[in-house]
């Protein structure tokens, strides 16, 4: 039932695409104005997609976006699903399979997380190497969807040429990308200065709340993936600092100039 509800979504969506992009974007917590760099085509809101769910945080619009970034045809999601909200992680990655049935071949992933490495500062891009999940839930829990393995590998989950060459358009441009592991977590809550430091010991350098159950549905369909952490607060240092989600949006809208480049040119160069 579950695979045939993906298939159906994919169908309805391809006979309404003006193109058939391969590559794809997630938009997270404040990122969504990413979206006006994108020469829009078409746009659909997520509650008339069949099966789609529908996003209800703030900074997540829910609109599903075809059009050309960096000169490429692009598909990408206004606004992503969290498992906070109550979805099943089902729901939460089911956008991730229709990309699949799409022919989407590269998924570019951004978030708003909280620092744990001391080293890093509000405002820094960090490009993800690798993540930890710390859900209670697995994406890949129940009945094996037919795009992969039961035990899919997961050595490469971001992939190193695209790591690469985000490197070497920040050397050009001037661009001060941070590297580090993100770890998710069910969320809705901030973490605790404890929880903080516990994170750090665990060798992450950024939490956040999503991405790491897309990407593992993304590996499992074969799909390659790049992701970007914009860091928002800091946390389980000296002096514990307030956060509110209000205060991440404004962070997180604050780097949207040098996120914007990034991954224009990212898009633009990639294969």
């Amino acid at each position: 039932m579950y695979y045939s509800k993906i298939k159906e979504t994919a169908e309805w969506l391809r006979s309404r695409m003006p193109a058939t992009p391969t590559t794809a974007i997630v938009l997270g917590t404040g990122l969504g104005r990413l979206a006006e760099e994108i020469s829009i085509t078409t746009a659909f809101d997520y509650k008339d997609i069949p099966n789609f769910p529908v996003s209800t945080v703030e900074g997540h619009s829910g609109k599903l976006l075809f059009g050309k970034l960096g000169g490429k045809d692009i598909l990408a999601m206004q606004g992503r699903f969290h498992f906070y909200e109550g979805y099943s992680m089902k729901e939460v990655t089911f956008p991730v399979r229709v990309m699949y049935e799409l022919g989407i071949k590269t998924l570019f992933v951004s978030n708003a997380a909280g620092g744990t490495n001391p080293a890093f500062k509000i405002g820094d891009l960090m490009v993800l190497t690798d993540h930890i999940n710390y859900f209670p839930e697995h994406p890949l829990h129940g009945k094996n969807v037919p795009t992969g393995p039961r035990f899919p590998d997961m050595h490469e989950a971001y992939d190193r040429k695209l790591i690469a060459l985000a490197d070497a358009i920040a050397a050009e441009r001037g661009i001060k990308l941070q590297h580090g592991v993100y770890i998710g977590t069910q969320g809705p809550t901030f973490e605790t200065p404890a929880e903080y430091r516990m994170f750090r010991i665990f060798g992450a350098d950024a939490v956040g709340m999503s991405t790491v159950p897309e990407v593992i549905v993304a590996r499992h369909c074969g799909i390659r993936v790049f992701g970007v952490s914009i860091i928002t607060d800091l946390g389980g240092f000296d002096n514990p600092v307030e956060v509110s989600h209000e205060e991440v949006q404004i962070a997180a809208n604050e780097a949207q100039p040098i996120m914007t480049e990034l991954m224009r040119e990212m898009i633009a160069r990639s294969e």
